[in-house]
């Protein structure tokens, strides 16, 4: 379930919500001394790294444990607290707070989530439901207009979707339904300004 800028609910279909199961995020980038523009003595700065979470892809910012073995591209706990190892602190950051490095591996790192986590994604297609009397959860994603979104409805009621090929193959029309996915993604990371999130949530815990 994410929620858009005014407060209304978006349930992007197969959210990971169970509290218990630990929250991961992507390692984007390592700072091993710090932000740049923290003019504290080095001695007197942790170590930081960027990440985006898998279940909600929530920008996160970690600091680092002195000791910390942290890399690019490693998974890393953020939630619960407890389960953490390596990371002392989690916050929220936006896209324009993240470093050069993180944004080069950011489009990667959304990318191979979609492909690990194919069929939770595959059911955003199955479960989209309408937002509101006029705008429907599929209309969201770029390039699906009335037609093609009426397609995907109609396909879906003769069963599910188990693939994106088995997307691509049964809707005509649609052409990479994984890259489509990627895209809205990206906006939704990119722009704060956005009314509806579909994917992407911002949590007050850290």
């Amino acid at each position: 379930m994410t929620t858009s800028e005014s407060g209304d609910a978006v349930d992007a279909g197969g959210g990971e919500s169970n509290e218990r199961e630990l929250r991961m995020a992507v390692v984007l980038d390592v700072l091993p001394h710090g932000r740049t523009d923290d003019d504290r003595p080095r001695y007197k700065k942790s170590p930081l790294a960027y990440a985006l979470g898998e279940s909600d892809f929530r920008l996160v910012e970690l600091r680092l444990d002195d000791d910390s073995d942290v890399s690019i591209g490693d998974r890393v706990v953020v939630e619960p607290a407890g389960e953490r190892v390596d990371v002392a602190e989690v916050r929220d950051v936006e896209y324009t707070a993240l470093s050069n490095t993180a944004l080069s591996e950011l489009e990667y790192v959304v990318d191979e989530i979609l492909t690990e986590h194919e069929s939770r994604f595959v059911d955003f297609y199955n479960d989209a439901q309408p937002i509101t009397i006029r705008l429907h959860q599929l209309n969201l994603l770029p390039g699906i207009g009335k037609k093609l979104r009426n397609n995907i409805l109609d396909e879906r009621k003769r069963g599910p979707f188990e693939s994106f090929a088995d997307l691509e193959e049964r809707i005509s029309g649609l052409h990479n339904p994984k890259d489509i996915l990627a895209e809205r993604i990206m906006s939704e990371l990119r722009d704060d300004d956005l009314k509806y999130k579909a994917f992407v949530r911002w949590d007050a815990e850290s």
